[in-house]
C-alpha cells in the first residue's frame, strides 16, 4: 500500500490483471440487462468479477432490504480475493446502512470502492473513519451502457492500476477564481454532503480541496446547502473549490433569479482560494475518476489543470 505526501491516506494496492472485481448495489434495485455490458467489459480488460449474492434482489425502489445490501457490502469488504468494489448504481439507500458496514477490514486489506451520487455517504465516512482513498467515479449501471462514458471507464481502469493521473482542462468559466493549491481532496453530492451534516460520517473541510456536484434540485435548494456549508464553517478555510456539474437545474414559477454558479460563487465571495466551475465530473455525461482522500495539486488560470501528487511506481 501507498501513503499520499503529506498525509496518512492510504491509497489501496493497484490491481493486476486476473484480480477479483466486486459489485454490489447499496442503494436502489438493478436488472441483469443493466449490468452485463459493464460486466462484460471489465472481463474484456481482464478482471474476474464476482457478483454479490442479493445484487439482483428488490424490496421496493431498494436492491433488496437493508439487511440483505448490508450483508453483500459486508461481505466483499471482508473477502480477501477482492481487490475492489464497483457499486450497481446509485438512488437512495447508503445512507440507511452505513453505520451497519465494519470498514475496520479495509484499514488492514484496503481496496478500492467505486462509485459516486448516494455513494458520497461511503466516501465521507472511509475519509474520516478509516483513512482509506476512495474513487469517485461512474457505476456499472452507466460504465459501458453509454460511448460517452468510456473516457471515464478507461480512466478508472488507469487509476486502479497504477497510472499516474493528471488532468488539464482548456476551458474557463468567467466566475473561476485564478490561484494555485495543494490539498486532499475531499467532497461528493452537494445534496448528499449536506445531509450527512451532524452525522458520524459528516465531511472536514478545514485546509482541503472541496469538490461539489449536483442534479436536478431547485435553484433554492443549492442556495440553502451553500447556505449551510457556510455557516457552520465547512467553505472557510478551504485550500480550493472544485464545481463538477450542476445539471438539470430547477426553479419556482417566481426565478430565484441565480443559477448555480452564480449561488455557488456568492456563497464563497468573501473567500480567497482558488475555485474551478465545470470541472468535467458529476451527473453528466463526462464523468472523470477522482481519488478522494489523495493529495492534489489544483492550478486555475487560462487552463485547469489537476495533478494527483502520488507516485504510483513506489
Amino acid at each position: 500500500m501507498i501513503y499520499f505526501r503529506g498525509d496518512m491516506k492510504i491509497i489501496p494496492p493497484f490491481l493486476k490483471p486476473g484480480d477479483v472485481i466486486g459489485i454490489c448495489a447499496p442503494a436502489r434495485k438493478v436488472s441483469t440487462e443493466e449490468m452485463k455490458d459493464g460486466i462484460a467489459w471489465l472481463t474484456q480488460k481482464g478482471f474476474q468479477v464476482k457478483e454479490s449474492e442479493n445484487l439482483y434482489n428488490s424490496q421496493n425502489q431498494f436492491s433488496g432490504s437493508d439487511e440483505e445490501r448490508t450483508n453483500d457490502l459486508q461481505a466483499l469488504i471482508n473477502d480477501p480475493e477482492v481487490k475492489a468494489i464497483i457499486f450497481a448504481r446509485g438512488g437512495y439507500g447508503c445512507v440507511r446502512i452505513v453505520d451497519q458496514i465494519d470498514f475496520t477490514p479495509l484499514e488492514k486489506n484496503p481496496k478500492w470502492l467505486i462509485g459516486f451520487s448516494d455513494v458520497t455517504v461511503l466516501h465521507s465516512h472511509l475519509n474520516i473513519h478509516n483513512s482509506i482513498c476512495t474513487l469517485h467515479a461512474p457505476m456499472m449501471i452507466n460504465l459501458m451502457n453509454d460511448k460517452r462514458n468510456e473516457e471515464a471507464a478507461n480512466k478508472i481502469i488507469d487509476i486502479i492500476t497504477g497510472k499516474n493521473i493528471r488532468y488539464s482542462e482548456n476551458h474557463t468559466n468567467p466566475f473561476n477564481r485564478e490561484g494555485v493549491c495543494e490539498g486532499e481532496l475531499v467532497g461528493g453530492n452537494l445534496s448528499l454532503l449536506f445531509a450527512l451534516a451532524g452525522t458520524p460520517s459528516d465531511i472536514e473541510t478545514e485546509n482541503k480541496i472541496l469538490f461539489i456536484e449536483d442534479l436536478d434540485e431547485y435553484l433554492y435548494h443549492i442556495d440553502r446547502m451553500m447556505m449551510q456549508l457556510k455557516r457552520t464553517g465547512k467553505l472557510k478555510n478551504l485550500k480550493g473549490l472544485i464545481v463538477g456539474g450542476m445539471s438539470d437545474m430547477r426553479d419556482n414559477a417566481i426565478p430565484f433569479g441565480k443559477s448555480a454558479v452564480e449561488i455557488i460563487s456568492e456563497a464563497i465571495a468573501e473567500y480567497k482560494y482558488p475555485v474551478c466551475f465545470d470541472f468535467p465530473s458529476g451527473h453528466i455525461d463526462r464523468n472523470l475518476p477522482l481519488v478522494f482522500g489523495a493529495n492534489v495539486k489544483l492550478e486555475v488560470g487560462k487552463n485547469v489543470d489537476l495533478t494527483f501528487l502520488y507516485d504510483s511506481t513506489s
